[in-house]
């Protein structure tokens, strides 16, 4: 930090480049002119670090996920108006200012091995974008998008690091360029770059191997079947012969029959030989599928010998490069060289900005639209039935449920209204109706009170409340208006069974 406070403080964000996986490379021109600085952060869970890159890199084509799409898109033009060690640990905050941005920003760069990440905060630390997003499951507050970011658990390091020049080895040549310049972030760079890239190409051997193995397993197989195939084609001169001799005794063939015990004329002696028929055929398509059997195995027989050599030739080329795979040291070079050459299909690399959203989260309700625009709410179980009924509802919403039967509870949202539309009322009733067991009923009585006026008896099993007011309700149901209702259904589908509980 000493080495780069005084060459990046408040320097201008000219270009922001995108290394993925795991890296970003933020182009800088510093505050008194002079030589462009090239930043680079990495998250790589091998060597996470920061540093100034002295070496020249290839940039990434292709497509962006999201994170380094925003930063792309947000940070040219703007001040590093700031950057500091938080808490003492291995975590680094750049605050910028200026340019596109709304307001100040920060990003963020978490150090700390196979968890290392970087995160772009907005107002009040809030969390836009995170580099490394946490699987479906186990995703934590702290580094969830819309959420405040707060540091890691744990207590910062204690004592001094020692220095960067003893913990790291000394570079073995100097950069080829800006040398000279921060000589301990080449030291890193030489270190902890090095360390990454030998971990990247580890990782790209192993996946190279992985895709060499399957090729080469479906290529052993599509040998074995050829093989096969020549042994089936071997009998194809007994195809024929049976197909002659059927010829020969056609009078003797009839509907029904499953085989056939004949004189064989072709061999040597007559010896009888028997010939299996198809019962379900008339004797003119046994002798027809006898010959066609032939004329197929003769065909298989004339090109599957072609057909086993390049396949030979195949899996001997893929074993070759399975070799190959296991000790190359660019092995993207030599997946590039199988692809060419026939041996492996080109990688598919999922465009990360075709990802699908996350699902969303499980609602306990069904949601409907009353005549009068108010939403109904009709709880999916007996377990949902309070979940409804207590944390998705409000004290002066309607709530609904049949008087002389168990289920669904049903709420209407009353939003700024103290008194119910009387028609979404009687809609909300319908369905009450509806998701219960009386559904079909021609008329029925129904609760209905304020949502404060329901009450969960202590103990009580899912879906069954008390009532402390309200009064009862008789509809006539209305099937043009039930049908409405249903039509106006929000959110992913599902079935329409009724959810136990009583009132």
């Amino acid at each position: 930090m000493r080495e780069l406070a005084p060459l990046l403080e408040h320097a201008l964000v000219r270009d922001v480049h995108a290394l993925p996986p795991a890296d970003l490379l933020l182009v800088l021109e510093p505050a008194g002119g002079g030589r462009i600085l090239r930043l680079r952060l990495s998250a790589d869970p091998e060597a996470a670090r920061v540093h100034l890159q002295h070496e020249r890199i290839e940039l990434h084509k292709g497509p962006l996920g999201p994170f380094f799409r925003r930063l792309a898109d947000e940070l040219p033009g703007a001040e590093l108006a700031s950057f500091a060690q938080v808490r003492g640990d291995r975590i680094l905050r750049f605050e910028f200012r200026g340019g596109k941005l709304p307001e100040r920003r920060a990003l963020l760069a978490e150090l700390v091995g196979r968890h290392s990440n970087l995160a772009w905060l907005g107002r009040e630390d809030r969390v836009l974008e995170l580099l490394v997003q946490a699987k479906p499951g186990k995703a934590v507050a702290r580094l969830l998008p819309g959420h405040p970011w707060v540091p890691p658990p744990g207590s910062p390091p204690k004592g001094e690091p020692a220095p960067l020049a003893c913990a790291l080895p000394d570079p073995a040549r100097d950069p080829e360029s800006c040398a000279g310049l921060a000589p301990l972030s080449w030291r890193v760079e030489s270190a902890l770059g090095g360390q990454a890239e030998l971990a990247r190409a580890d990782s790209e051997r192993r996946t190279l191997h992985e895709r060499v193995a399957r090729r080469l397993e479906r290529a052993r197989a599509l040998h074995k079947g050829l093989e096969k195939r020549r042994s089936a084609a071997a009998e194809s001169g007994n195809a024929r012969e049976e197909g002659e001799l059927l010829k020969a005794n056609f009078t003797q063939l009839a509907r029904g029959m499953k085989e056939i015990e004949v004189e064989d004329f072709l061999a040597e002696g007559t010896p009888r030989r028997r010939i299996a028929l198809d019962p379900k055929l008339s004797p003119q398509e046994n002798l027809q599928r006898a010959f066609d059997r032939a004329r197929k195995l003769e065909r298989t027989s004339a090109a599957v010998e072609g057909e086993i050599a390049l396949a030979a030739e195949r899996v001997a080329a893929l074993e070759a490069l399975a070799d190959e795979a296991r000790t190359s040291p660019d092995p993207l070079a030599l997946d590039a060289r199988a692809v060419a050459e026939g041996l492996l299909e080109a990688r598919q690399i999922g465009d990360p900005r075709k990802r699908p959203d996350a699902p969303a989260a499980r609602l306990p309700y069904r949601a409907f639209t009353g005549a009068g625009g108010s939403e109904i709410r009709v709880g999916r179980t007996a377990k949902d039935n309070d979940e409804l009924s207590f944390r998705h509802a409000r004290g002066n919403d309607m709530w609904l449920h049949t008087a002389d039967a168990p289920g669904s509870h049903v709420v209407l949202r009353l939003e700024a209204r103290s008194e119910a539309d009387p028609e979404d009322l009687l809609d909300a009733a319908h369905l009450a109706l509806h998701f219960s067991p009386l559904r079909g009923a021609r008329r029925a009585r129904l609760h209905v009170a304020r949502c404060k006026e329901v009450h969960k008896p202590r103990g009580a099993k899912p879906g069954l409340v008390q009532l402390s007011g309200g009064k009862s309700l008789e509809i006539r149901v209305q099937p043009e208006r039930l049908e409405r209702l249903l039509g106006t259904r929000r959110g992913p589908a599902g079935g329409e069974e009724a959810a136990s509980g009583a009132a």
